[in-house]
This record gives structure tokens, sequence and C-alpha cells, in this order.
């Protein structure tokens, strides 16, 4: 329920995009003056991005049953619907012409910008994850390194919020004019797979843990998950 939920939200966002876009001549948001001044839009749009956000984790919230699941289940809806909003954006008015197009990502709190691939490539490791973290099994003890891992995830996240807004950054002591008006012509692949990496730190956590509970015998995998002393 929660994946045909996110499709089912998913195809709402494309069609808001779509009709969004088609007012203001920007199918192909990549080209002069990409986000035009338009009576109302702006500040619209900023509380719609706000509110989906909150649906995606409410639909979590509701499906899990404590907090590993609630997250997991949100990150399933977030990945599902960041695909499929690609996805059916090509079913209805034939863009993006590849994964490699640029696109307006998100406004809040500048414009981020980046070739579609790339929130694909996130959208997928947080599909990955919530389905470890849902669909599995897992100690309700903490492992020892999973708060390094949570801290390597959030270091990527700023670095990749900081790949993403790079140009909307650079321009922003010239006043929201140039913000709205900047159209980026590289983007920095080798800091966003750096990025990309830290952010997958929880899921080869998880992916360990599986491991250890299924290679070895279950007291000698809970004390390596528990970062207790193994003499056997």
């Amino acid at each position: 329920m929660v994946v045909a939920y996110a499709i089912a939200m998913a195809w709402v966002e494309s069609a808001v995009a779509f009709y969004l876009r088609t007012m203001i001549d920007r199918i192909d948001p990549h080209q002069t003056a990409p986000l035009p001044m338009f009576s109302g839009i702006g500040p619209t749009e900023l509380v719609r991005e706000a509110a989906t956000l909150l649906m995606l984790v409410a639909i979590g919230w509701l499906a899990g049953n404590d907090r590993r699941t609630r997250w997991g289940y949100s990150a399933i809806a977030f990945g599902v619907w960041d695909i499929f909003y690609y996805v059916f954006l090509k079913v209805i008015c034939g863009w993006p012409n590849s994964l490699t197009d640029w696109d307006i990502l998100f406004l809040l709190p500048l414009p981020w910008w980046g070739p579609v691939l790339a929130p694909v490539l996130i959208a997928v490791m947080m599909i990955v994850w919530g389905t470890l973290a849902t669909q599995f099994e897992m100690p309700a003890r903490r492992m020892q390194f999973e708060r390094r891992s949570w801290l390597m995830n959030f270091a990527g996240i700023g670095l990749a919020l900081y790949v993403f807004m790079t140009d909307a950054i650079r321009v922003a002591g010239q006043g929201v004019e140039a913000i709205r008006n900047v159209v980026p012509v590289s983007f920095n692949w080798p800091l966003f797979i750096m990025a990309l990496l830290l952010m997958s730190a929880p899921v080869a956590h998880l992916l360990f843990k599986l491991w250890l509970r299924r290679s070895l015998p279950e007291k000698i995998s809970e004390k390596i998950i528990f970062g207790e002393r193994v003499n056997e």
C-alpha cells in the first residue's frame, strides 16, 4: 500500500509539474530564465513542496510500528515517488529525453539543480535501505557502528545538497532575481559520487548485520554486532 500510495502521488506530482511548466513554457527547465515570475506561483509552490514531504513521512509513520520501520517506509515512499515522477513526466509530455537532462529538483531553501540521474540514484538507495529496514528482522539493540554510519549519512546529505545548490549559492548574494535566473552548466559528479557513498553507509550497515546473522552462529554474530569481545 505504501508503494501504491507513492506511485499515485507521483502521478499527481507529475501532472502538477506538467501544468505549471506548460503555463510558463518551461517543460525543459534548463534554459534561459528557468523560473520566470508568475503571480502567486512561487510561494504556493514552496508550500506545496513542504506539504509533499509531510505526506511522504506521514504514510511511513502510519505503515511502520517502530521508529526504524516508520522511517524505512517513508524512505520507500520517497524513493518510489521520485522515480515514478520522472516516469510519468515522460509519459505525459515526453520529457526528460534522457537521464542526463538537467532538472530543478527542489526549491527549498534554494533551487536544487542536477541531472535526472542524480535524484534517481538517491531514490534507489532509499528504496534499498527502506526495504532492508522494514522487511528483515533486526536486533533491537544498536550495533557499535550504527551511529557512525548515520553520521556519515548526514555528512553525505550535506555534501549532496551543496552539489545541488552550488550555482544558487554562488549567486545568492546578488538577490532573488539572480537565483531565479541561474542556469548551471556543469555537475560535480566526483563530489556527488562521494556524497552518495557516504549516504549509503546505513545500507552497508544493515547488509553487514544481515550477513553476520546468516553466516555466523547466533552468539558470535550478536557479540560482533553489539561490539562485545568474541572468545569462542
